[in-house]
């Protein structure tokens, strides 16, 4: 049976009317924090009333509304901080948030604010720690400076050994004198001069470009070497510029580095650099160890024992039980003087004090490291105990670490450091005379 056209138009407008009274139901429902339909006034109102109990709850005077503020409430969309999720109810078509569910959320917000509050007071309050800290360093340095330049170095001779002179060394040279410095503790005993410095100069430059060139003064000169082997060790003279302190971009044109020969050239100009490195390689210690001099190296190792087990007993025989000897860990600390293993701002003051006490202090630093890593130390087993050693961490603060040196002792029965390792170099060579073993 058709419908008549009045019946559907009455249908029709019916439908209509029942849509449109929908849409205008939930465009009353909106939501403040998220909908673009405005809210309903006693909404609003509960939202203002709510953010005034809140403000006399939390002691806040209720401040009035800026033309800013009112000039976004005609806009259609208005983003709301997180505060709007405690302050605001919940849409009118969700039930009702209990009281206690909404006294619950707004103590969780305060706790969020104070937490906030203090982390930002904590952070503020390490920043100026961080600041006056290094405006103490930079004030201690720029004294220390005239200090060495107007007082010591102008005086060396009869300054520098006296306690005074001492106590202001072991804090750390100032990096403006420390080349200076240097230079004047490592001394000069082959006498080398800056013109013959110039002549070694010239005469490593033409052997550079012989070595590149493969000119016939080399190959007379090197009539057992092929051209691969000459092209593989310039290979390996660039490889080791590379390897030495590769965060740095200073060595591409100094030929030949080592680490030693970095630190030096970064803190003195390339003559005095030159004469100071020749000079290191001369001393004792140095020249075992660059000439593999297995004997007198392990006469040093020995040495080093007898101060371990002395400063360390515990850890000595937790060594000697996991079969962990000195060779593994001291050859690399004292074949760079610790430019390899240490951080080198830290290298360089190993270096100041290096440079003032010889020998003694590089095997005293090693002790000062053991020291000051014993307790992790003695829960690892060898491999990480080996690994951990040559593999020092990056971040190793220096003021721990000179703290630690400063409790070694290096004096056993009475010997020095110098005593025990002539005792021993003389038993080493009765040893070999047919003598009997060492004796303490």
């Amino acid at each position: 049976m058709a419908l008549s056209p009045v019946l559907l138009f009455v249908d029709r407008n019916l439908l209509a009317r029942k849509q449109s009274a929908r849409l205008d139901k939930h465009s009353d429902l909106g939501w403040k924090l998220f909908g673009k339909a405005p809210l309903r006034e006693n909404a609003q109102k509960d939202s203002k009333r709510i953010q005034k109990e809140y403000e006399d709850k939390a002691g806040r005077p209720s401040k009035p509304p800026s033309p800013k503020q009112n000039v976004r409430k005609n806009l259609d969309f208005e983003p709301l901080s997180t505060t709007a999720l405690i302050l605001e109810d919940r849409p009118a078509n969700l039930p009702a948030k209990p009281a206690e569910e909404a006294q619950k959320h707004r103590q969780q917000y305060e706790e969020m604010v104070v937490q906030a509050k203090k982390r930002e007071l904590k952070e503020a309050q390490r920043r100026k720690k961080q600041l006056e800290e290094r405006c103490r360093v930079e004030e201690s340095i720029g004294n220390a400076v005239l200090t060495w330049n107007n007082e010591i170095l102008p005086n060396w001779e009869t300054m520098w050994c006296s306690r005074k002179v001492r106590d202001l060394w072991w804090q750390g040279i100032p990096p403006s004198v420390r080349g200076k410095v240097w230079s004047l503790a490592i001394g000069n005993e082959l006498n080398i001069t800056h013109e013959l410095f110039d002549i070694c100069l010239a005469r490593a430059k033409e052997r550079w470009r012989s070595l590149s060139t493969g000119g016939s003064e080399v190959e007379n000169e090197d009539a057992g070497f092929s051209a691969a082997d000459r092209e593989a060790s310039l290979e390996l003279i660039k490889l080791d510029i590379s390897r030495t302190f590769p965060n740095l971009c200073i060595f591409q044109q100094v030929q030949g580095m080592s680490f030693i020969a970095a630190v030096l050239i970064l803190n003195l100009d390339t003559a005095d650099a030159f004469i100071a490195f020749s000079n290191l390689l001369n001393k004792p210690c140095q020249m075992a160890f660059f000439r593999v001099d297995h004997g007198l190296m392990l006469t040093y190792f020995a040495a080093f024992e007898v101060f371990f087990e002395e400063n360390l007993p515990k850890l000595f025989a937790h060594f000697k039980k996991n079969n962990l000897t000195p060779d593994i860990y001291l050859i690399d600390w004292i074949f760079t003087l610790y430019s390899k293993s240490l951080p080198l701002d830290l290298a360089c003051r190993i270096w100041d004090v290096f440079c003032r006490d010889g020998e003694e202090f590089l095997f005293r630093t090693a002790l000062g490291i053991l020291k000051l890593f014993e307790d992790i130390l003695t829960k690892m087993d060898f491999i990480h105990m080996a690994q951990f050693l040559t593999r020092l961490p990056e971040d190793l603060p220096a003021e721990e670490l000179f703290a630690s040196i400063a409790t070694i002792q290096m004096q056993s029965r009475n010997k020095k450091w110098a005593q025990v390792l002539t005792a021993l170099q003389k038993d080493s060579r009765e040893m070999e005379k047919g003598s009997p073993s060492l004796r303490h």
